[in-house]
């Protein structure tokens, strides 16, 4: 079997168009149909001076010529929007619009940081505004964006998708006439009927998983279709996750809630601390259901370096679906959402709610619950407020409203160590420190107010007897007088712990998560994956001897294609053997030496 090398053309010369062969168009064009459709990329055009050609003269003639311009530059454009070059350029700039979005406050989502920025840049904000980056999602050089990225990938999909369906319900060309001119080739001559030699490749094709088909006097054969195959599945997966993020972020909603140990929460948008959506959201998307919180479970690491760390972190809730639903019990966790329908709650959040009891002067409580305090550090130091609103009347029978500041620490360092600070997480040694002032907290006027926060421009603060302000460190059971008999604060023994859960509702998550694992398997398959063709011709020589000839053709050069053809033609080898000298003569006395079925397969 005798080699060839593809990269001289006849005669030794060098070949005058090797880059051209890999993508199946030889110099002299002999590949033709062989060489064609290995891939359904449309080909790149080049932008001519004029579409509408020569203009006739008169009105007709202007109008004709105006129209074939109309119409050619509107395909011009059409074809580089649906063009990769132009796919990619677009995907980036989604990327670079996605930025600001996450760096800049938006006023979907706290409208209050925005109002914030604002003041806080004379110069920035109003630009920032004109520009529409305190709502990107939303505004409409993103929304464009967006639009163009749709309309240029489903504009490259369809087109190849249905060229690409046709070449399935197709056959492969048949072979070029010098396959000598192909990147890999492999020849020798045998006894055997060239009929015989077509059926054994055409049975060893086909084996390896090749379409072959036998036309005229050779095999032709492909492989490599889930290139393309995994090319669409990529460019597919992209518009499915593009259309389940937009969805989600239309019908999107979430929602966060404080929940002290005993409470409860039904699923409406009157239970939210705070409350946030997507444009298209109804309050009737929500999932109808309830659940109260029975305790809250917390461990920490005692000693070494993660000192503090929690171990076991969960809370413990009954809940129910529906109005009627069958009540059940379950454990969330911080990566063990409880799932109900299409909405998820996840424990994000975690404090302590001492429970105090608010006396007046005539010793009537007014006030007894638990009072949420937010944590400010990771050792569950915590400040807030007491409130009491209702039913108070000072010595002197005059309804006033109190506020106490409050400050606790689930373990304190001891009396003469130092400040406020917790020094651990758990409650070893709870301490809480107040000081009250009475008069109006300023709820009457109807403004909303953070609850754990005190308006103190319209109190007064308590003081002693010595004229200095009034405040206590008390440990459960303590109690602390207030002055004149205006009454008493007691930090009772029981200490509530509090959970704070977000409700998420994000359609269109699960099908996003799919795209991204297909476009992920789809784009492993169009870069690991080759196209390739290969053919077998069996043909009588002059001396009857018949003569075999393969070659290979890839879409790209691969030093995969030779050793390919090499593994295949020692297979059809086998089977019809090259022809010894002893049977026939050499024609031609230069002729090389015989060489093995996979040694004649060589790569430009």
């Amino acid at each position: 079997m005798s080699t060839t090398d593809t990269g001289t053309g006849p005669g030794g010369t060098p070949d005058p168009a090797p880059a051209k062969r890999h993508i199946g168009v030889s110099a002299d064009g002999e590949l033709g149909e062989a060489g064609s459709q290995l891939s359904t990329a449309p080909v790149e055009t080049v932008m001519p001076g004029s579409f509408g050609g020569a203009r006739t003269p008169g009105a007709t003639g202007w109008i004709a010529w105006t129209a074939r311009e109309v119409v050619g530059w509107a395909r011009w454009f059409w074809r580089q929007l649906t063009s990769m070059r132009i796919a990619l350029i677009l995907l980036f700039l989604l990327s670079l619009g996605a930025i600001p979005g996450s760096l800049i406050p938006q006023s979907n989502q706290d409208a209050a940081k925005v109002q914030e920025f604002k003041d806080a840049h004379s110069l920035l904000g109003p630009l920032y505004d004109r520009l529409g980056l305190f709502h990107v999602y939303g505004s409409v050089w993103f929304s464009a964006i967006y639009i163009l990225l749709f309309i240029s990938l489903i504009g490259c999909i369809v087109p190849r998708t249905w060229q690409f369906v046709g070449q399935l319900r197709g056959r492969p060309p048949g072979a070029p006439k010098r396959l000598s001119r192909l990147p890999a080739y492999a020849t020798w001559r045998t006894a055997a009927d060239p009929e015989q030699v077509r059926e054994i490749a055409l049975e060893v094709l086909r084996r390896k998983r090749f379409r072959a088909h036998i036309e005229k006097d050779a095999v032709a054969a492909e492989k490599g279709y889930l290139r393309e195959t995994g090319n669409l599945l990529f460019h597919i997966a992209l518009i499915v996750m593009l259309v389940a993020f937009a969805w989600g972020q239309l019908f999107k909603s979430e929602g966060n809630k404080l929940i002290v140990e005993g409470d409860g929460f039904s699923n409406t948008l009157l239970s939210y601390d705070d409350f946030k959506s997507g444009n298209l959201f109804s309050t009737d998307d929500l999932t109808p259901f309830s659940f109260d919180l029975k305790n809250f479970t917390g461990t920490y690491e005692r000693t070494g370096p993660n000192k503090g760390t929690p171990r076991t972190y969960q809370a413990t809730v009954d809940y129910s679906v529906g109005a009627y639903g069958k009540e059940k019990k379950t454990v969330v966790k911080v990566n063990e959402p409880l799932v109900v329908g299409d909405s998820k709650v996840y424990l994000t959040a975690h404090g302590y709610a001492p429970v105090v009891t608010v006396r007046d002067g005539k010793g009537k409580v007014v006030f007894h619950q638990a009072v949420p305090l937010l944590p400010l550090d990771s050792n569950v130091t915590s400040q807030g407020a007491v409130k009491v609103m209702d039913g108070y009347r000072n010595a002197r029978g005059k309804s006033e409203q109190l506020g106490f500041s409050a400050f606790f620490v689930p373990t304190f360092a001891g009396a003469g160590k130092g400040d406020m600070f917790s020094q651990f997480p758990a409650l070893d040694y709870p301490v809480l420190a107040l000081s009250g002032f009475h008069g109006s907290l300023g709820v009457d006027a109807g403004l909303p107010q953070n609850v754990y926060q005190l308006e103190t421009s319209h109190m007064k603060q308590f003081k002693d007897a010595k004229g200095e302000i009034l405040k206590s460190r008390l440990r459960p059971g303590e109690t602390m007088t207030l002055p004149d008999g205006a009454g008493s604060i007691t930090f009772d023994k029981d200490i509530k712990e509090w959970a704070n859960f977000q409700v998420t509702q994000q359609p269109g998550s699960d099908w996003a998560l799919a795209g991204a694992f297909a476009a992920i398997f789809g784009l492993a398959g169009s870069l690991f994956i080759q196209r390739r063709r290969v053919w077998v011709r069996a043909t009588t020589g002059a001396d009857g001897v018949t003569v075999v000839e393969m070659a290979g053709l890839g879409r790209s050069e691969s030093a995969k294609l030779p050793e390919e053809l090499g593994d295949l033609a020692a297979l059809v080898h086998e089977q019809a053997p090259t022809k010894s000298d002893e049977d026939a003569a050499p024609t031609d006395a230069d002729a090389e030496p015989t060489a093995t079925a996979a040694e004649g397969a060589e790569k430009q």
